[in-house]
């Protein structure tokens, strides 16, 4: 059973809208149904009913004029860290590869997390992800510990909600002593117990999760690495404690060239072997990065249907390397895009992601390794598939009314050929002008509905104190 939606979301969500006069749709679909051309499009009680040139606003609907402007589906992103948007730049961690960047910059702070400065970064980072079009995020949120971090899910979900951001509450945490996991070692903090971290997932399972094909608030079970974060031999139970509750899993997996070799030496097999054989593989399943995968695990991930979110900017910043999402996804691997905690990023922008993702591949393997069209498709509609929410992520009548419409009349587009492309292609800045969720107004304007900046930047400004000393 979940809670009942705030008046105010209901209000928001019986709007009748026609957004007409783009210049171009994407759909989010793959293949030729990627584009839909110059089309306007009719929302009827937050889903999309029509998808046609022409169509004649009724008497009870509201006009958005998109006259010039480029509609794409909202970006479903499918990895990513709210409470690391204030630490942003970190010197310490600015030249560090993956495991000296978590004991300079995330683990060192979490203990300095107090409620409300959670709630600023995770604040700042919905509003960033907002304002580059995104409409669904995943957050993987571990920051907790013993006795501490129960009401952080519950403040992921209410400022989600007060912003209008679709979310999925991807439950982290370890349960390895500090000595085991190498997050805890730079920190004084005692991991939580087992019984604490499922306590929590049914408690939040039981108040928020809703299981309808386009629901706002979803839960997922994601302990946050499954080689340090659990005794191998609780994987298994985990995973049926969450299959039993009809819940997805998620984690990190063969990010650096480290964690494989760990595994070969700890659990003499590779990574996707060792969750295979802990029953950690399958469609109701994705990994973060999968950055060193050999040509048997692709096969594996794609035989069983098992997710990945690629976040080609963290992995390149912290030199971990570039996952072979080419060949991924031609063996039938869902791909999905993430942009991963923005302190590993420094930017929250799935815009920027797309961009990158459809340069990199083509980098390294030439430039028939990826099509904008191809990216719109992982950052979307592949993104919903991972997540289970079938009713998001294209652009189709009775779909979920979740849309980003895009500003491309600025100059530096003035030059496109094929304006379509223009998120995708030109990348960041791409001015993002009304952003709906099922139909709810939640950017208006360039400007993130019922969002306080200068309050914020405030609040952000005193954090930075605070985690800075």
């Amino acid at each position: 059973m979940t809670t009942p939606l705030s008046p105010s979301l209901r209000h928001a969500l019986q709007g009748n809208l026609l957004v007409r006069g783009a210049a171009a749709v994407m759909t989010g679909r793959a293949g030729a149904a990627a584009r839909a051309g110059a089309v306007d499009i009719r929302i009827r009680d937050g889903r999309i009913a029509e998808l046609a040139a022409g169509l004649v606003p009724g008497a009870d609907e509201t006009v958005i004029d998109a006259t010039g402007c480029v509609v794409y589906p909202g970006w479903v992103n499918t990895h990513h860290h709210l409470f690391q948007n204030l630490l942003k730049a970190v010197p310490a961690g600015m030249n560090a590869d993956l495991q000296d960047w978590l004991a300079s910059v995330p683990y060192p702070r979490l203990a300095r997390f107090t409620p409300d400065l959670f709630r600023t970064a995770v604040r700042l980072g919905i509003a960033e992800l907002l304002l580059s079009g995104t409409t669904t995020c995943a957050d993987h949120h571990y920051l907790y510990h013993h006795g501490h971090g129960a009401e952080t899910g519950d403040a992921l979900f209410e400022e989600a909600e007060a912003l209008g951001m679709r979310l999925v509450l991807c439950r982290g945490g370890a349960i390895q002593s500090a000595g085991d996991h190498p997050g805890m070692r730079a920190t004084a903090l005692v991991p939580e117990t087992l019984d604490e971290m499922l306590g929590d997932i049914e408690r939040l399972k039981a108040r928020y999760h809703d299981a309808a094909p386009d629901g706002l608030r979803r839960v997922a079970v994601a302990p946050t690495t499954p080689t340090f974060s659990l005794p191998p031999v609780l994987l298994r139970e985990v995973a049926g404690f969450a299959r039993g509750m009809g819940l997805r899993l998620h984690t990190h997996l063969s990010e650096t060239d480290n964690y494989v070799r760990f595994c070969a030496e700890k659990y003499r097999c590779t990574p996707v072997q060792f969750v295979a054989d802990h029953d950690w593989l399958g469609p109701d399943v994705w990994f973060a990065h999968l950055v060193t995968v050999t040509p048997d695990e692709i096969r594996l991930l794609g035989s069983t249907g098992t997710g990945m979110a690629h976040c080609p900017v963290s992995n390149a910043r912290l030199g971990s390397g570039i996952a072979p999402v080419r060949a991924m996804a031609d063996a039938g691997v869902p791909v999905s895009i993430g942009v991963d905690g923005v302190a590993s990023n420094e930017s929250g922008s799935m815009v920027h992601e797309a961009n990158f993702a459809w340069l990199v591949h083509r980098a390294l393997g030439g430039a028939a390794q990826t099509r904008v069209e191809e990216v719109i498709h992982w950052g979307t509609a592949g993104g919903a598939q991972v997540l289970g929410l079938p009713g998001v992520g294209t652009l189709a009548p009775g779909q979920s009314a979740d849309l980003a419409i895009y500003e491309v009349g600025g100059l530096r587009f003035a030059g496109f050929h094929d304006i379509a492309t223009a998120p995708v292609a030109a990348g960041e800045p791409t001015p993002v002008r009304d952003v709906f969720v099922r139909g709810r107004h939640v950017v208006r304007q360039g400007e993130v509905v019922g969002l306080d900046v200068d309050k914020l930047r405030r609040e952000a400004r005193a954090a930075l104190e605070v985690l800075m000393a």
